[in-house]
Order: C-alpha cells, then structure tokens, then sequence
C-alpha cells in the first residue's frame, strides 16, 4: 500500500493559482486566447471554453476592424477564392480531355518533371525542372487526367477551402494552398524517380488538412474526427497505385508549419511574425527545389 507523501514541518506550500485580474482571488480556470487564469467573474463565455475580458474586447474590436482570430481581413464571400482555384483545374481538366487526356502535350509541358535525364541520356523533346522548366513546379499543381483524381481533390478543397479562408483570410489561406503546393513539389523533386510525371491539387490540398488540424489543436476543436480523416487519406495513399506519396507528404508538412506559425504568432507584431515565418517556410522550400534541380541538371 502506498503512503501519499505528507508535507514536512516548515516546508512551502506551493501557493494556488489567483485570477490575473484579481490576485487575491483563487483561479482554475484559463482563457483560451491568452492562458492567463481568470476566476468566475472575469470568465466570458466563448465558442470553446471562456475567455478573459482583455481577449474578449480584443476580439471585438478585431471583429469591427474585419480581421479574423489571427489577423487575416474577413472574407466577404470566403468561397470565392476557392470556387476560383476548382474553376482554373476544371478548365484545365477539359483541356487536357479535349487534347488527348494522359497523352496530351499538355501533360509533358505543365505536369511535374524533376529532370527530362534518364539512364544518363538527355531526351531534350521533353519539358522538366532540371532542364528550365520551372513553371511546372506551380502548373501542375492544378492538371489532372482522370475524373475520380480532380473530383476527389476538388470536393476536397470545396468543403476545407471556405472553413480555412474564414478563419485565416484570404491572402493567408492562399499563403497555405501555394506553399504547402510548392512544398509537395519540392517533395517529388526529391523522393520520386526523376524521370517520373507528377501532376495533381493533392500537395495543396493535404497542406489544407495540416492547417485546419493545427487551427484545430489551437481551439480546442474536434481534434480527433480531422485526424481521422486525415489518417484515412495517407492509407489511401500508401495503399494505392500511382499516388504520389511524396507530393502529400510535403504539402501537408507545410500545411501543419505554416498553420503553426499562422495561428501561434504572438499578438504583438502578429503580421510581422506571420509574413516572416511564411516567408521563411517559402525560401527554404524554393532553395532545396534549386539545390535539388542544379544535382539534377549536372
């Protein structure tokens, strides 16, 4: 049988939390913006939890300004941005369709190539990164063949994209979708066989996931039917032929950091710490692209 431990004579009594606002009286509970203990006079009910007087005043003064939680301008209509981006890889979709499907030129010139190199031939008939190609690494993010590929990520980024724009804004959702895209390429360019084509939304889309899952952790959301879903989609991915793990992998590591550094930068200079992270995600990304293509090339 265990004895609980008993003070000694003399020894400190670790002193019980009080309410920042009020210290000589005692607090358990914490606001969900700032962390700061608030006892039940201070405690104002929010979405999740409660939040102290000084976050709630913030908040609406946020709210009158028209920014959201973390510093992003509200979105009049929050699924414009991503009704736009499911426009351009539809349009582009029926191009390809109209000009041949999987052996349409337009595959060879927008899709991924990491290099157009193969068993040490050079077959310059073919476009690739390592060759001066870059767009690629932005174009393929919106090309797909088959109808079940864009119809997966399209529904994908209609029920993710709106929820993520008017939580974050425009210009950092669209932080989230080009980086966490770019990132996935960066992925391929690494991890696939370098004469292989990649081509598909998935990168940005996975990078989605990693946000709303970290946004999630933030609030205190349904932390568990998000990475559930999520685990879902990698066994997919692991499970399936012809998936390009690699572009997942990236996109939603990129995803999760800069939903990170979106949604945990300090108040205090949030845009300047927002824009610096963001930025500093997005270099890295590009300088392991060119470290990786300039191997290729030589």
């Amino acid at each position: 049988m265990s004895i609980p431990d008993v003070p000694s004579a003399g020894a400190p009594l670790e002193a019980a939390p009080v309410c920042y606002r009020h210290p000589e009286r005692e607090a358990h509970i914490r606001c969900q913006r700032c962390g700061r203990t608030i006892c039940p006079d201070c405690m104002r009910p929010a979405a999740v939890g409660f939040q102290c007087p000084s976050c709630v005043k913030e908040g609406t003064r946020d709210a009158r300004a028209g920014r959201t939680a973390y510093g992003g301008q509200h979105s009049g209509n929050p699924a414009l941005t991503s009704q736009v981006l499911i426009a351009i890889n539809v349009a582009l979709w029926v191009a390809v369709t109209a000009t041949g499907g999987s052996g349409s030129r337009l595959i060879d010139l927008l899709a991924l190539r990491p290099s157009a190199s193969y068993g040490g031939v050079v077959y310059p008939q073919y476009h690739a990164v390592a060759q001066g190609d870059v767009w690629q690494l932005v174009t393929s993010m919106f090309m797909h063949v088959s109808i079940t590929h864009i119809g997966f990520n399209m529904l994908a980024l209609w029920v993710l994209g709106p929820q993520l724009e008017l939580a974050l804004g425009r210009l950092r959702f669209l932080a989230v979708y080009f980086v966490s895209g770019l990132a996935g390429s960066a992925s391929v360019m690494w991890l696939s066989a370098s004469y292989s084509l990649t081509l598909g939304a998935s990168g940005a889309i996975f990078g989605l996931m990693g946000a709303l899952l970290v946004i999630a952790i933030k609030v205190h959301g349904d932390v568990r039917s998000i990475a559930t879903w999520i685990g879902i989609n990698f066994v997919i991915t692991v499970l399936l032929s012809g998936i390009s793990w690699q572009g997942h992998l990236g996109g939603f590591v990129a995803g999760v950091v800069i939903g990170s550094v979106l949604a945990f930068a300090p108040r205090a200079g949030r845009t300047t710490y927002q824009v610096a992270g963001v930025a500093t995600t997005a270099v890295v990304v590009v300088a392991l692209i060119a470290v990786r293509a300039l191997a290729l090339a030589s």
